[in-house]
């Protein structure tokens, strides 16, 4: 393995395991200080799922960066871990707003972090 390709990996790696992190704290910042706000509009479900996919995908793009560390010459794993993140940010990131503000407008924008997240696992799935 070349110092490039693990750089790009560890760096894929990194990437989701910020990630990662940040659905925890999001997801827990929801639970509590958001709660009676998420409750009073019925929003909850709508946060839940957005920090439901930002979990999957921070631990698709760790996984992307592993098979990136282990296939160096597959590049279409770090356009996946890439596409993962656009994902998470337009897709749990619109449900996020969404959930707090009730401006029923960005909902617009959460197809595309689904396109997206599909476009990420079928980049995956041919790197294999």
């Amino acid at each position: 393995m070349t110092a490039a390709s693990q750089s790009t990996s560890s760096g894929t790696i990194r990437a989701g395991a910020i990630f990662g992190c940040l659905s925890v704290v999001i997801g827990a910042f929801g639970a509590h200080a958001l709660k009676s706000t998420l409750a009073a509009n019925h929003m909850a479900q709508v946060y839940e799922t957005g920090v439901q996919y930002h979990a999957i995908h921070a631990l698709a793009m760790i996984a992307c960066g592993i098979l990136l560390a282990l296939k160096p010459e597959a590049k279409r794993f770090r356009t996946a871990a890439q596409l993962f993140g656009v994902g998470i940010v337009l897709f749990s990131g619109s449900l996020y707003v969404l959930a707090v503000s009730n401006v029923r407008l960005i909902g617009i924008v959460t197809p595309f972090g689904g396109v997206c997240f599909i476009a990420g696992w079928i980049y995956m799935a041919f790197a294999i």
